[in-house]
C-alpha cells in the first residue's frame, strides 16, 4: 500500500540514538519493523502478560493484561492506519511499546510509585516506557536499551512534564514548543482510548461489577444495543456484551476514519513536518467525543472506583509504598544493574516499576516475613 504524502517514512527517519549499519534490503526488514520486533522479543513486553490492566492478574484468566491490551491497541491502530495510509509498521511498534514503563497493579501502581517519588523528580509511566528502550533493557553489546527509531520514541512519549522534556533534547522540543508528534504517534494515542474504554466493559461485565442495565445509563451503549437487539431480539448474556462492544467499536473507529480525513483536508499537510508543526489532526467528530468521554466517566464512576476495585488499589499501593521504604533503608538488596545510577530514588522508581504484579507480591511476602519471623 503506498503511503500518503504526509505519513512517516523509513527512510525519511531522524535515527537512533546510536548508528547502526543499515540492514541489507534483502531482509525485507525497515527500521520501523525493526523497531517492533525488537520491542516484541524485549524483556518488558514479556513482562506485561502478569501486569494488571484494571483486574489483577491472579482474579481470573479471562481479564486483560497490559500484554493482551497492547496486542488490541494495536490491531485497532494498524487497521486505522491502513484505512488514512499512515505507516502501519510504525503505529504497530508505537502501540505494542506504549506500556512498557508501567508499574505492577496499574494505575494504583502508578499513582503510589507517583507518590513515593513526589520529591524527587515524580513518576511518569510514559518517560518510564521511554527509559525501558532507551536504557533499562540490556540486550545489545554496544549499547543499553533497544535503541529505536526517532519516531517510534516519539510515539511511546505521549505525556511529558517540560522540566523532563528539557532533558531529552530533540524528542523533548515538541513538549516546550506545543507542537504535535506524526500522525502514527496520534491515531496509536486514540487507538488506546478505544481499546481500554470498550474491554474494560466487557472486564466490566464479566466480572459482575457493572450490569447490562447500568451500562444503559451510557448512550453510546444504549444506541448500538438498542440496534443489536432490532436485529438479534433474543440475544443475551455474554454475546449480547460482546455484539454491543463490537458495534462500539465500529462506530468510534468510523467516526476516528472520517474525522480525521476532514482535518487533514482543511489543513492539507505535504509533509511529516506540516503535521507536527499543525494542530492535532487525528481525532473523534464533537458528537463522537462527547459520547466517548461518557463513557469513560461513567467507567471511572462504577468500574474503577467500585469499591472491590478501590479495595484492591489500597492494597496495591501499601505494597508498592513498602518496597519502596525498604529500598530506600537498605538500597544494598537492590539488584546489582540498579546500584549503578546516582540518583537513589530514581534506581528504586526503575526497579519497581519493572516488577510484574505476582514479582511485587512475592517481594513484599519477603519483607512481612522477615519483619515478623
Amino acid at each position: 500500500m503506498s503511503l500518503a504524502c504526509y505519513a512517516a517514512k523509513p527512510h525519511e527517519t531522524l535515527g537512533r540514538l546510536h548508528q547502526e549499519p543499515t540492514e541489507p534490503t534483502q531482509s525485507g526488514r525497515n527500521p520501523f519493523q525493526r523497531d517492533r520486533d525488537r520491542i516484541i522479543h524485549s524483556t518488558a513486553f514479556r513482562r506485561l502478560e502478569y501486569k494488571t490492566q484494571v483486574f489483577l492478574n491472579h482474579e481470573g484468566d479471562h481479564f486483560r493484561t497490559r500484554l493482551t491490551h497492547s496486542l488490541e491497541v494495536a490491531q485497532i491502530a494498524r487497521a486505522v492506519a491502513r484505512r488514512l495510509q499512515l505507516n502501519e509498521d510504525l503505529v504497530e511498534a508505537i502501540s505494542l511499546a506504549h506500556d512498557l514503563g508501567h508499574t505492577p497493579f496499574g494505575h494504583a501502581g502508578q499513582d503510589a510509585l507517583n507518590d513515593c517519588m513526589k520529591d524527587h523528580g515524580g513518576f511518569e509511566h510514559n518517560l518510564q516506557s521511554l527509559w525501558v528502550v532507551d536504557f533499562l533493557e540490556e540486550r545489545y553489546a554496544l549499547w543499553s536499551g533497544l535503541n529505536l527509531s526517532f519516531e517510534t520514541r516519539e510515539g511511546i512519549l505521549k505525556h511529558c512534564s517540560k522540566n523532563n522534556a528539557q532533558k531529552l533534547g530533540l524528542l523533548g522540543e515538541r513538549f516546550i514548543h506545543g507542537h504535535q508528534p506524526s500522525l502514527e504517534a496520534q491515531l496509536a494515542n486514540l487507538a488506546d482510548e478505544i481499546a481500554y474504554n470498550n474491554h474494560d466493559i466487557d472486564d466490566g461485565v464479566r466480572s459482575g461489577l457493572l450490569s447490562i442495565e447500568q451500562l444503559d445509563e451510557v448512550a453510546l451503549w444504549r444506541g448500538q444495543k438498542e440496534k443489536v437487539l432490532k436485529n438479534f431480539p433474543d440475544l443475551s448474556g455474554r454475546r449480547l456484551v460482546y455484539e454491543v462492544v463490537r458495534h462500539i467499536i465500529h462506530i468510534l473507529v468510523d467516526d476516528l476514519v472520517k474525522e480525521t480525513q476532514h482535518r487533514i483536508s482543511q489543513v492539507n499537510p505535504g509533509s511529516i513536518h506540516d503535521v507536527r508543526v499543525a494542530k492535532p489532526l487525528v481525532g473523534f467528530s464533537a458528537e463522537v467525543r462527547e459520547q466517548a468521554t461518557e463513557m469513560k466517566r461513567f467507567l471511572f464512576k462504577n468500574l474503577y472506583r467500585h469499591p472491590q476495585v478501590q479495595a484492591m488499589t489500597q492494597e496495591a499501593s501499601g505494597m508498592i509504598k513498602a518496597l519502596f521504604a525498604h529500598y530506600e533503608q537498605f538500597p544494598n538488596h537492590l539488584p546489582q544493574v540498579f546500584r549503578v545510577e546516582d540518583d537513589l530514588y530514581r534506581r528504586i522508581s526503575h526497579y519497581i516499576a519493572g516488577m510484574t504484579d505476582r514479582f511485587a507480591s512475592k517481594e513484599f511476602q519477603k519483607l512481612l516475613t522477615t519483619q515478623h519471623g
